[in-house]
């Protein structure tokens, strides 16, 4: 059903009923009304959000990256949008780990926060003896100081796994600011945050892992899963009216297939294969 048109390799958009779309994580509603006014006054989606479909036969997908894009479209109340459909079983898909820095919170205070999440056990790590925690520990904390914890779960289900990756991020999330990052050691940090609190790491998660947690409406803490996709549409600028109208979606795809092979004919897409560092976003 879904593949590439007119250039090899073309990202595969279509249009999709907003409501067959669920996230994957938890969502900030207070990022919602900035873009909501920002696409009312551009008239356009600019990057259109990433989805998966689900393997259950629901018609539902999951979206990989642009919860923000689609949650303020639902508030706009839009019965469609546009989107890069990424398969299953695409190899050029991955999902990473975004772990936390925070700041701007007393050690102390996290570290009691944590202490009272009774499906944990905070435990300290020597590390001149170790730095590598067992392969069973969900997360593990290195404090400012240099102290490193392992946050020791009891033995639950998958369900329960991830109540307490929440209770975890509920711990900090609201007293102080974070920041996702790739990295897992804290000294680089030292001098951007003053007030530094601590890293957060987290365990690694396989998409269909994902897929089927997100199927159940079970969903990931927020800012810890990252995907990847090559290639990805950016840039897109797709006009906003041709999504909020009320003609059939059969309709709206063909317009959107047709409006690509505009673009493609005007030579208006130009694939970028190196690295690329975007300094307008």
């Amino acid at each position: 059903m879904f593949g590439s048109i007119m250039i090899p390799n073309l990202p595969s958009l279509h249009i999709l009923p907003l409501a067959s779309l669920i996230l994957h994580e938890d969502h900030d509603l207070q990022r919602t009304a900035p873009l909501v006014e920002k696409l009312r006054a551009q008239g356009i989606i600019r990057n259109p959000p990433i989805v998966m479909p689900l393997e259950d036969g629901s018609g539902r997908y999951m979206v990989l990256d642009g919860a923000n894009r689609v949650t303020s479209l639902r508030e706009m109340e839009f019965p469609h949008i546009v989107a890069q459909v990424a398969l299953p079983d695409n190899s050029h898909i991955h999902l990473q780990t975004w772990n936390h820095v925070t700041w701007g919170m007393n050690a102390r205070v996290l570290a009691s926060g944590l202490r009272k999440i009774k499906e944990i056990e905070l435990v300290r790590i020597n590390t001149q003896r170790s730095l590598d925690a067992p392969k069973y520990v969900p997360v593990h904390i290195r404090l400012s100081d240099g102290r490193l914890f392992m946050l020791k779960e009891k033995p639950s289900d998958l369900p329960a796994h991830i109540q307490t990756l929440h209770r975890i991020v509920n711990a900090y999330k609201s007293r102080a600011s974070l920041d996702r990052t790739s990295q897992t050691r804290i000294d680089s940090f030292k001098s951007i945050y003053p007030d530094l609190t601590a890293l957060i790491v987290f365990p690694a998660f396989k998409i269909k892992t994902v897929l089927k947690l997100a199927g159940q409406g079970i969903v990931l803490p927020t800012g810890i899963t990252r995907f990847t996709i090559s290639p990805r549409a950016l840039h897109l600028n797709y006009p906003l009216h041709e999504l909020s109208s009320g003609k059939p979606i059969a309709y709206k795809e063909a317009y959107l297939q047709q409006w690509i092979q505009d673009r493609v004919k005007v030579k208006g897409v130009r694939q970028y294969v190196e690295s690329t560092f975007l300094f307008d976003e």
